[in-house]
Order: structure tokens, then sequence, then C-alpha cells
């Protein structure tokens, strides 16, 4: 189920959790300076990291309380990426958080405007036989918001056009990873190229790695 808080004691280490997952983008060379966003679905909106701010020197009362009808209050401006998160989090209910990163090689391909298709069976990871590209839209505005929505139907990742890449789960930890193997799937996407190409898996093998995919869980991923 996607995270929710009950109490003080609850928003608080929703709070703590997303700086560190932050702080676990930059480790883990998803992301660098104040570039990226992470959101997590709280009451009948979300939290989300503010502007402009690095994840390194966010203490949790900088995190931005964002409401259903895209409203927060005076003080600290969400990310200007909020829109995209608000409206992934309002069409699909099954997601609790949603991480964007500018991750060198999934953002080359998105440069490309390029999907990564299925190169690998980790492809599944993401939900489908292939990874989208979103079309270009201005950062920060409602027409990418849109295309991002679409982009991620049936699917729990994207790239953005010219831009970077959206990982979601149900939870921090299932879209830091799903982050990180896209990250991965791009990077060899890219080698393939310089040497000829990937050979793609068929429809029918990723019909089966999807199932097994649904088999043994969304926790469940690799060897």
């Amino acid at each position: 189920m996607p995270q929710q808080s009950a109490n003080t004691a609850d928003r608080a280490a929703l709070r703590e959790a997303v700086i560190l997952a932050g702080l676990e983008t930059n480790r883990r060379g998803l992301n660098q300076g104040t570039s990226g966003n992470i959101s997590v679905r709280h009451d009948d909106g979300m939290l989300i990291t503010p502007s402009g701010v690095a994840y390194e020197a966010l203490q949790p009362d900088d995190l931005v309380y964002v409401d259903a009808n895209g409203h927060w209050a005076p003080g600290r401006k969400p990310s200007s990426e909020w829109h995209f998160h608000r409206a992934i989090l309002q069409a699909r209910p099954d997601l609790g958080a949603v991480i964007h990163v500018h991750s060198v090689h999934a953002s080359v391909v998105a440069i490309q405007g390029l999907d990564i298709p299925a190169l690998h069976y980790m492809i599944a990871a993401a939900g489908g036989n292939s990874i989208r590209c979103a079309p270009y839209a201005t950062f920060g505005t409602e027409a990418l918001s849109q295309l991002a929505v679409e982009a991620l139907q049936d699917r729990t990742a994207c790239l953005l056009a010219n831009h970077g890449m959206i990982a979601t789960g149900p939870d921090l930890e299932r879209a830091l990873w799903l982050a990180g193997e896209v990250e991965l799937l791009a990077q060899q996407y890219v080698l393939s190229l310089q040497i000829g190409g990937p050979r793609l898996l068929n429809d029918a093998e990723m019909e089966r790695v999807l199932e097994k995919f649904r088999h043994y869980g969304p926790q469940h991923g690799g060897d």
C-alpha cells in the first residue's frame, strides 16, 4: 500500500525518509547539486522536496506539503516539478513515491528522444517491454505532467525527452531501487549502440518475463 502517515511521529519519519532517499540518489551517482526531486503520498496530497535546496542541506521541516488542489502554506516553495508529481500520484493510486533524477545515461537516452527497448529482461522491472520516453515539454508545466502520466501508463518508470528520468513505486525504497535499474539499463543501451546496437528480446519472451515478475512480486528483481 502507498505510504500514509497516522500521527506526528509517522510524519516526521516520512520527512526523514525523503531526505535519506535524496542523499542516496547522490551517493549512487543518480543526482547531483539541486537537480532532481522526490515526493511521497501524504494524507490527501503529498510531501515534496523544496525548490533549489540541495539534499545535503535539507531539514525535515523544509519539505513542502502540497494538497490535492495544488496548494501549500507560505514559506518554502515546492520543487518546480510538483505538477507532475501530483499528477502521477493522483492518476496512480497504486503508487506512493515518485523520484525524478537527471542521471547521466538516462538523460543521454532522453536527449535523443529514445525509448529503452527490450535489450535486457530487467526492462520488465518497469512493468512492460520498454521504458518509454515522453515527448519534450518545458519543465514545471502542466503539459509535461500530462505527457509523463501518459508515458507511465502501465509502467512504473519513464524518460522525459531532453530532461531526465522518473521512477515510481509503492514506497521510497522501491522507487529508489527502480531509478538505479533504469540508469543501468540506459547505460547498457548507450554502450550497446556503440558496438552495433542491442539484440532485443522478442515480445513473447518479454511476456514470459513479465509474468515471472508478477508471480514473484514487486519486492523481487534480478537473478
